[in-house]
């Protein structure tokens, strides 16, 4: 965004930044943190990201040219040390992890070793990009030398395949992993089937990821002498490194689990896969919900689970944009064309299955969404609750799947996380708004000023927190407007104050 098309209130807070070390949250019109970043010195360092012509200079750098045509408001936390900054920095990144940190820490190029479950066979195969979701990684490692003797050892180690080999199928169920001279080096028969192999993968993944374990213990200690002395530069880069494996490590925990052939998630996915007529099982599988309240604080919820189990970092929640009012099958239209627009434009793979909670009218909303896009859709159903019946919008007969099924039981429990998490989300807005409601109750405030307070500071939480100073800030108010405000929330904030404030001057 040029600096010219800042708002006023972003430009006062830029000329009012303060000369000190600290930690700064860079955000998109929709309030969302985008990036975390620390400074020495936070004017000299924040002024920089809206000087004119930034972002035409940073034309060989599309990442943070991107992140600096994003930002729309910032805020800032102070600190007594660049040392402290540093491990605030870091702390806030873990907490948030926004877009452009995990993006610039991938940049790094660090190696990863991807592991492809979706394959017969499975490699450990060196990258330094993660190029999906259905993968798993473990990583990053620095040292790539002694990485790579690592995976030398683990084939002699545990029989498994590494990225310069291509098994070949013999028969129906088994596979020849080597056709020279390396078949007989680690003594593992070279003629196997895939359960045989995968078994030997599990344990392939357990021991990567003990080694993984000892090299964050590595860096741990390395970023912790970097920062004693005083190299900050190399600290921060090594906290990257560091915060990034946590996250890899985290979601590696369950690699053994996933590769079990004979597991219960395997087994549900197996028998909705046949129930449904799909093509494979549906590892990656998302359900939207709508949620409100007559027809107010309406939301939508969309939960993902990967190979049966919730993905968390995957799910995702909705405010109703299109309308006012209460129109379930309007809101999942919307919500429906607002997830997959989203995946088109970033190039990323659609669900195995879509789960609509809901009868016909919601899975044809749901479709409509599709035709909007011009795009096929993907395997997709309804879920109505009263008896529980799977819809298809293919015009095929209603499926009703016995009590105990274990591809019914995974649709369910899809189905009541939707719920439960559109519920959490509805109730947050509920929580909100009456927390937002006491400034219906200050004399002189009408709509567009209160709407100007909550942009311009976010919450009442932090209204509540600021000065008469920052109140004069917002667009629409003057020091005596702001004075009067100020005094207002110090008596609500203490009920038992004598005295009424006095009206907002017009």
């Amino acid at each position: 965004m040029p600096a010219a098309s800042r708002s006023d209130s972003l430009k006062e807070k830029i000329r009012v930044l303060p000369d000190g070390p600290g930690v700064y949250l860079m955000k998109d019109r929709l309030g969302r943190i985008i990036y975390v970043g620390k400074a020495k010195s936070l004017r000299k360092r924040v002024s920089s990201y809206f000087q004119s012509g930034r972002a035409r200079a940073l034309r060989h750098q599309p990442k943070m040219r991107a992140l600096i045509e994003m930002i729309t408001d910032f805020d800032l936390i102070e600190v007594k040390s660049e040392p402290e900054a540093l491990l605030l920095e870091g702390k806030l990144i873990k907490q948030w992890r926004p877009k452009y940190n995990t993006d610039f820490t991938d940049d790094k190029r660090f190696l990863l070793v991807r592991l492809d479950l979706d394959a017969p066979l499975p490699r450990f195969v060196l990258t330094r990009f993660r190029k999906d979701t259905r993968s798993r990684y473990f990583g990053p490692f620095a040292h790539s030398g002694l990485l790579r003797k690592t995976l030398a050892s683990m084939r002699k180690k545990f029989g498994i395949l590494l990225a310069d080999t291509t098994p070949v199928k013999i028969s129906a169920a088994t596979w020849q992993l080597y056709d020279d001279a390396r078949a007989d080096i680690s003594g593992w028969p070279n003629v196997v089937t895939a359960e045989e192999y995968r078994r030997r993968v599990a344990a392939a993944a357990e021991f990567l990821d003990g080694k993984s374990r000892e090299w964050l213990a590595t860096l741990r200690r390395e970023m912790a002498a970097r920062a004693a002395q005083q190299e900050f530069e190399k600290a921060a880069e090594l906290r990257d490194v560091v915060l990034a494996l946590e996250h890899t490590l985290a979601r590696t925990r369950k690699f053994t689990r996933d590769l079990t052939p004979d597991r219960p998630a395997a087994v549900a996915l197996r028998q909705l896969q046949e129930a449904l007529g799909l093509e494979h099982p549906p590892a990656h599988m998302e359900c939207f919900d709508i949620s409100h309240i007559s027809g107010t604080f309406v939301v939508a919820s969309l939960v993902h689970f990967t190979d049966g189990r919730p993905d968390k970092d995957q799910y995702r929640r909705f405010s109703i944009k299109s309308f006012i009012g209460n129109d379930d099958f309007k809101a999942m239209e919307e919500v429906v064309s607002r997830r997959y627009r989203r995946l088109i434009a970033e190039q990323k793979q659609f669900p195995d299955l879509v789960v609509i909670d809901g009868g016909r009218g919601q899975v044809g909303a749901a479709l409509k969404a599709f035709v909007g896009l011009d795009c096929p859709p993907p395997a997709m159903i309804g879920l109505a609750k009263k008896q529980e019946t799977i819809v298809f919008p293919d015009g095929r007969t209603p499926l009703n799947l016995p009590a105990g099924h274990a591809g019914l039981n995974l649709l369910q429990r899809l189905r009541d996380e939707a719920h439960r998490f559109a519920h959490t989300y509805n109730a947050d807005l509920q929580s909100r708004k009456i927390r937002e409601s006491v400034l219906d109750d200050c004399p002189g405030l009408g709509p567009k000023r209160k709407a100007a307070l909550l942009a311009h500071f976010g919450s009442i939480d932090k209204l509540r927190a600021a000065s008469v100073a920052q109140i004069a800030t917002t667009p629409g108010f003057g020091p005596k407007t702001a004075a009067a405000l100020h005094a207002f929330l110090g008596q609500k904030r203490s009920p038992g104050a004598s005295g009424a404030a006095d009206r907002l001057p017009a």
